[in-house]
């Protein structure tokens, strides 16, 4: 198992830029919530409050060509890689105006041109697809690298094996980015893994493994430039654990019976990574209120445009179905 090494600290106003993408996040996810209680939002949703500095860290990193992909839980990525807020939204309402023309809704994001290859409802679903994408890429001898995020629930599913191995056999400039909040859905990390340590699934394949504190934004940041100029340069696929927290139920409308209530909140009185970032930064509240305010401004932008956005043709409902 090999350790990359972390680079130098960021600016500041790299870190701000950093701060104020989290809040975007943040504010969306809260309004999507509102929304969603309210009946405006159909289906499911599950928000990734918590784990904002993932997201941002590792989107920040990716060079224009590489690409992702998500998770059940994939808003904050979507937006990280740069799917306008607007977009999502109206994905999330159903709308023709959102990234994946209303058709997939809030766990079927797409934005192909932006490098989003997609995020899928299964538990690990995605991991198969970033694997061809960077297969492609080093066939076609293009220096580009696949990003799969996918939860610590994923590693005990074939597919991950299947795409960690393949990836390593071939190798694929693939990072495997597993979000570690210690929850498979409703089961606990000790219940679910035999392993404490998830850098030791990249043993069996020969594969480098690393692990950031995902509640630090800049931590993130450094250890996916170390594993994406790993796998750009042709020396294989790279294990990335990022430890998190869930500050959110699996779901909206989960109860979270199966949780200790004095962990949760425990957990979001201490583990917020964006109060760790405003804190770490000493931003004014002055400051930190106009971060805010631009946040909730896109976020209430996103929620109008949605609202009045037309709903798909059904005419149009097999279009681009393929059996």
């Amino acid at each position: 198992m090999t350790e990359l090494e972390l680079k130098t600290s960021l600016q500041f106003e790299e870190l701000e830029g950093f701060l104020a993408r989290m809040l975007v996040i943040r504010h969306f996810e809260q309004a999507v919530e509102e929304r969603y209680r309210d009946g405006e939002i159909p289906g499911f949703v599950h928000l990734a409050i918590g784990q904002e500095a993932v997201a941002v860290g590792a989107c920040s990193a990716l060079a224009p060509g590489d690409v992702i992909t998500s998770t059940h839980r994939s808003h904050a990525h979507t937006l990280a890689k740069g799917t306008p807020a607007r977009a999502v939204m109206a994905e999330l309402y159903g709308k023709v105006d959102g990234c994946s023309r209303g058709r997939g809704g809030s766990m079927h994001l797409y934005d192909v041109e932006r490098g989003n290859l997609g995020s899928s409802a299964v538990v690990g679903g995605a991991l198969g697809v970033a694997a061809g994408a960077a297969l492609a890429f080093k066939m076609h001898g293009e220096e580009r690298v696949a990003v799969p995020f996918f939860g610590d629930g994923a590693t005990s599913s074939g597919l991950f094996h299947e795409a960690m191995n393949l990836a390593a056999l071939w190798g694929l400039p693939v990072v495997f980015l597993c979000e570690n909040n210690r929850w498979a859905e409703s089961t606990p990390f000790a219940q679910h893994s035999p392993i404490d340590d998830l850098r030791e699934r990249a043993l069996a394949y020969g594969m480098s493994a690393l692990r950031a504190d995902g509640q630090d934004v800049e931590a993130v940041f450094h250890a996916a430039t170390e594993a994406l100029v790993h796998a750009r340069s042709g020396r294989g696929p790279v294990l990335l654990v990022a430890e998190t927290y869930r500050l959110a139920p699996h779901n909206v409308g989960d109860s979270q019976e199966y949780r200790d209530r004095a962990e949760f909140e425990q957990s979001r009185a201490t583990q917020d990574p964006i109060v760790k970032l405003r804190e770490r930064l000493a931003l004014s509240d002055e400051r930190f209120a106009e971060l805010e305010r631009g946040a909730e401004a896109i976020t209430v932008d996103a929620v109008e445009f949605s609202r009045h956005s037309p709903d798909p043709d059904p005419g149009e409902l097999l279009k681009d179905v393929y059996a």
